[in-house]
């Protein structure tokens, strides 16, 4: 075999999985937006529109505010076993991030900034004041970062497992599975060709590896994630996410502004380090901690009658 063959064949070879990749991608079936909640049929769903973005949330209940925040590549629906046990203490919220459930997906870069700019936005439309932040992973950084900015509309803070550690490579601590897929995710071309063969296996053990217990995810939750995630351009965004998610560990800088009470909550199994821990409860001033045994990552599927026990013991009193 000459040269030249050798040549086409390697070029064959490399390009051969990127263009399946692509044929994949277009013939995904565009899911359906849910017109009710599978887990709360009595919760309406809403949508307000923030800088052009049409975002998803919903409202739930009496009581002073709670705003709920999500991690990153899930959704609102992340809250489903916590939300009902709240609703009769608390007016609760909670929404789906630009490119996240199913709100819009924008073209932008997916800093902590969008984050930020678009949670402190959805509290002032909606008038939400002397709110309670409680977030998981990203949400529990976007709610201390909403804090340092002191922003009059919250009176505290509850981040549980904020995801300001591993220069943003927390994640692939989960798994041998999710190490691999967002290892090659930063790579360029490699990262969108792997994102466009995504499949609901491999998906389901990436999660797996955020909980202590894999029963703790609920089959429909998954499938609902899942459909999310294959709407147009969602990969694109997740990319983008994932390859800026280093900043959120360089945004960590700003809790030293902190001036209103925060508790820092943490599951025992959860992707950070002991050390980690530590850095973040020092770096927030007076800041209090707790540890959830047998609790992951998604803190809030893993042990949700912790994280209740938690929400309504702190919401009230850290004031």
């Amino acid at each position: 075999m000459n040269m030249t063959l050798w040549f086409l064949v390697l070029i064959a070879f490399i390009f051969a999985p990127v263009a399946l990749s692509f044929l994949m991608e277009a013939a995904r079936k565009p899911p359906q937006t849910p017109e009710s909640l599978y887990w709360s049929k009595e919760i309406p769903i809403q949508y307000l529109t923030i800088d052009g973005m049409r975002l998803r949330y919903i409202k739930a209940g009496q009581g002073p505010a709670l705003v709920l925040l999500h991690t990153l590549r899930t959704q609102l629906d992340i809250f489903q076993k916590i939300i009902p046990q709240l609703t009769g203490e608390f007016t609760v919220y909670a929404v789906d991030y630009p490119g996240h459930g199913f709100s819009d997906i924008p073209k932008a870069d997916y800093k902590p900034e969008l984050f930020i700019s678009t949670i402190e936005k959805f509290l002032q439309e909606l008038n939400i004041e002397n709110a309670t932040l409680a977030g998981v992973s990203i949400g529990g950084s976007i709610s201390l970062l909403i804090a340092a900015r002191h922003n009059k509309r919250i009176k505290n803070v509850i981040s549980i497992n904020p995801y300001d550690y591993g220069n943003g490579m927390g994640i692939e601590r989960g798994n041998f599975v999710a190490w691999l897929i967002f290892t090659l995710s930063r790579i360029p071309v490699v990262g969108e060709t792997v994102m466009r063969f995504r499949n609901t296996m491999v998906e389901k053990i990436i999660f797996q590896g955020g909980v202590a217990f894999p029963d703790a995810l609920p089959e429909e939750y998954l499938q609902q994630v899942w459909d999310s995630g294959v709407r147009k351009g969602h990969y694109r965004a997740f990319i983008n996410l994932i390859r800026n998610a280093h900043l959120w560990e360089s945004a960590s800088r700003d809790y030293a502004q902190i001036r209103i009470p925060v508790l820092l909550v943490y599951g025992d199994k959860d992707w950070s380090h002991e050390d980690e821990r530590q850095r973040t409860l020092n770096a927030v001033p007076g800041a209090k901690m707790e540890i959830v045994k047998n609790g992951g990552h998604f803190l809030s599927l893993d042990q949700p009658d912790a994280v209740i026990q938690l929400i309504k013991q702190y919401a009230k009193t850290l004031s």
